[in-house]
């Protein structure tokens, strides 16, 4: 295994991982931290019954992750439950987005998973007693600023997020999943009639499997942050591979991308999902989804970009040229949220009076 893809290739092939020694479990204990990715590296192994291979220094740290892991899904659902009573006092129903969801539903790559806050999605003529029943139930606004709340309310696909006042636990109101002055607008609607039940609650709900692979990649190429771009592309992997089985799930993605406006994004995941991480897609899918393939020259100038970018941010993942393909990734994802001129107004906003009405 080589040291810049030691991550990538023990989720490629875990059965090599029993041949490392402790100097290679250091460095890629390293880089699944820095990926957030240690717990899934458990996971992993306990799958593939390999724990036991492990030297025992390694372990530990594996199985501590994991423990760390047990809490946060027992806290996740836990919150779960209040935001469940926050919708239905408003008269809708819950449906939860990304990690969350996957922890919801029990797909076996949200074990171990670790994420910051819970994202949910309601109709954007909602939003208004969705944010009142969240205040009722003790969540409160952040992003007090006057043009901070303008740029979530009028431009984006979401409201500031909100943070509960005694347990700090952060949501994420969504009325879409790209930003309104985004060049391409998946149908919210679409999204929402497709939804499915999931957990306990008969009111709480998850994008069908097709639209929560849609939605990952969209989130991993249009976001333009790439802290945890490997752990998002883990998530993508784990999607197509549980769901592969299901009847007609791949015609149903490849269909769907194209209702929603989301072959490049598609492309992008079945793409690198395969370079990077070896993910098995039908022949005839990757074919499907060409219709997503940019033009060659831009296609080479991605793949330079994101084989760095999705990389662990760690130093032994890193060569001269990742700094500067994140930096390039993000500007591009505020090129594809936003128009130019509204753009430049938002980017000399924050540069220079945001900094101003702190002081």
């Amino acid at each position: 295994m080589s040291t810049r893809e030691l991550l990538l290739d023990a989720f490629r092939a875990p059965q090599g991982l029993a041949a490392l020694g402790l100097p290679s479990w250091d460095m890629l204990l390293r880089q699944a931290r820095t990926a957030n990715l240690q717990s899934s590296l458990y996971y992993l192994l306990v799958d593939r019954r390999l724990l036991e291979s492990v030297p025992e220094q390694a372990r530990r740290h594996l199985e501590w992750s994991h423990y760390l892991a047990q809490r946060h899904t027992q806290a996740v659902l836990w919150e779960i439950g209040f935001i469940q009573k926050a919708m239905e006092h408003a008269g809708l129903r819950l449906v939860i987005l990304k990690g969350a969801a996957y922890v919801l539903a029990k797909l076996p790559h949200a074990r171990g998973r670790i994420f910051s806050d819970i994202d949910i999605i309601v109709p954007k003529k909602n939003l208004a007693d969705a944010e009142s029943s969240l205040m009722i139930h003790g969540w409160h606004a952040t992003h007090h600023d006057e043009y901070d709340q303008r740029y979530y309310r009028e431009w984006m696909h979401e409201i500031p997020p909100m943070e509960h006042a005694k347990r700090q636990t952060v949501i994420d109101v969504h009325h879409a999943i790209l930003p309104a002055t985004a060049p391409i607008h998946p149908d919210s609607e679409k999204l929402l009639a497709a939804a499915q039940p999931a957990g306990d609650g008969a009111n709480t709900f998850i994008f069908s499997p097709a639209d929560m692979v849609l939605h990952s990649a969209v989130h991993l190429f249009h976001d333009g942050e790439y802290d945890h771009g490997l752990r998002d592309l883990v998530d993508i992997h784990g999607l197509l591979t549980y769901y592969a089985d299901t009847p007609g799930f791949w015609a149903t993605l490849t269909e769907r991308a194209t209702l929603l406006e989301l072959t490049r994004p598609l492309f992008y995941a079945l793409r690198y999902a395969d370079l990077l991480l070896h993910t098995p897609v039908p022949a005839e899918v990757v074919l499907a989804a060409d219709l997503g393939r940019p033009r060659p020259l831009l296609l080479k100038l991605m793949d330079q970009l994101f084989t760095r970018a999705l990389l662990p941010q760690h130093p032994s993942c890193d060569d001269r040229w990742s700094g500067t393909a994140r930096w390039i990734l993000y500007l591009r994802a505020n090129w594809l949220r936003m128009p130019p001129l509204l753009l430049a107004r938002h980017l000399f906003h924050k540069a220079f009076l945001s900094p101003k009405d702190k002081e």
